[in-house]
């Protein structure tokens, strides 16, 4: 610092350094105001987004139509913790995090590793749990001889590589 002290120019780039690092900050701290104006504009962007209260109107009727026999309504703080979002084909999408319902891109490989370990010890198991596979996994397995096998297709993916029936549109209104 004290090669800078009293140099006009040192004294300049310092403050243009920390106007570019708070300006930077900022715009990684915010987050898209209008999902649906950015999907529509941008058409796909696999980045998944938290939950956003002021798509809460969409976000339920989403909801509704994912998980149509589920009793009452989500409360906020279930969709704090389970609503995400993307963009695919200039739509918002939504998806909702729980147990075996992983939003991420799927696991497309058909080799598994923790399927491999998993029939190590369970050398003619009829299937592999998830645990095991890993929740994105495409494939089911099952241990033949000691190796994992396919033995079936857990999900379905959309072009974009993500679960289709876990995805669906969130209406604008």
């Amino acid at each position: 610092m004290t090669a800078f002290r009293g140099s006009t120019v040192g004294l300049a780039a310092i403050a243009l350094l920390l106007a570019i690092v708070a300006l930077w900050a900022g715009k990684a701290a915010a987050a898209p105001a209008d999902l649906h104006k950015l999907c529509s504009q941008v058409k796909n962007d696999d980045t998944v987004r938290p939950y956003q209260h002021a798509l809460h109107a969409g976000t339920v009727k989403a909801f509704k139509e994912l998980f149509p026999d589920a009793k009452g309504m989500p409360q906020e703080a279930e969709l704090e913790t389970q609503a995400n979002y993307r963009c695919m084909d200039g739509k918002l999408l939504a998806c909702f995090v729980g147990a075996n319902l992983p939003c991420a891109k799927m696991n497309a490989a058909r080799d598994n590793p923790g399927a491999d370990e998993f029939c190590k010890t369970n050398a003619n198991a009829d299937s592999v749990p998830a645990f095991a596979t890993g929740h994105d996994a495409v494939y089911a397995y099952k241990c033949e001889g000691g190796k994992a096998v396919v033995s079936g297709t857990n999900w379905l993916l959309d072009k974009r590589g993500f679960a289709t029936k876990l995805w669906v549109e969130v209406p604008k209104r």
